[in-house]
């Protein structure tokens, strides 16, 4: 018996040691040397102060900022800590008054724009986190933003389309525009 559990346990130690120091240990520090910024969160800041992370949406409900896809986190939106979706389908009460809400909420705030809403505006992602919005949605938000911060609607557009990220490698995904950093911009714009 004594032959059998002793290479068992050297077994353990060395197969812990490996997975649990030096797995861990190479991970993280190949994680902050070669892609620092992501290893630390993508975070961004603004005026000397943590704005936020570009890969965790923010809670935008001022006319003056362009909204982010909903989240589907609660009680706190776009919290991290409770990220997942919100599992009601598509049939569901709940879901759907949501969604009308949403649409009630959008057409309140713009109501000249008679534009189709874009999906994205009236539903979560699956995380409950996403920090982009689709350029359709984007566009769909422009004249509102323009008419409430008194600001040329080219100018927004240049704007948008600078932070307009195209889909990874040029294969994968849609167009779509980061909220956090392009509401960012539009600050900037406003001081200057």
């Amino acid at each position: 018996m004594k032959t059998l559990i002793r290479p068992a346990l050297s077994l353990f130690v060395l197969l812990s040691v490996i997975t649990g120091i030096i797995y861990p240990l190479a991970t993280t520090v190949i994680g902050k040397t070669i892609f620092a910024d992501k290893a630390g969160g993508s975070l961004i800041e603004a005026n000397h102060q943590l704005a936020g992370s570009r890969l965790i949406g923010q809670n935008f409900s001022h006319p003056n900022y362009f909204w982010g896809r909903p989240s589907a986190t609660s009680p706190i939106p776009y919290n991290g800590m409770s990220s997942g979706g919100s599992n009601l389908g598509q049939t569901n009460p709940a879901q759907k008054a949501a969604v009308v809400d949403r649409i009630k909420a959008l057409r309140d705030a713009d109501p000249d724009n008679t534009t189709a809403i874009p999906v994205d505006l009236v539903t979560a992602s699956a995380s409950g986190l996403d920090p982009h919005i689709s350029l359709a949605a984007a566009n769909y938000q422009m004249q509102r933003v323009a008419k409430v911060r008194n600001l040329d609607i080219s100018a927004l557009k240049q704007l948008v389309a600078y932070h307009t990220e195209t889909p990874q490698f040029g294969l994968f995904g849609e167009a779509r525009v980061n909220v956090l950093q392009l509401n960012l911009a539009l600050d900037e714009l406003n001081k200057s």
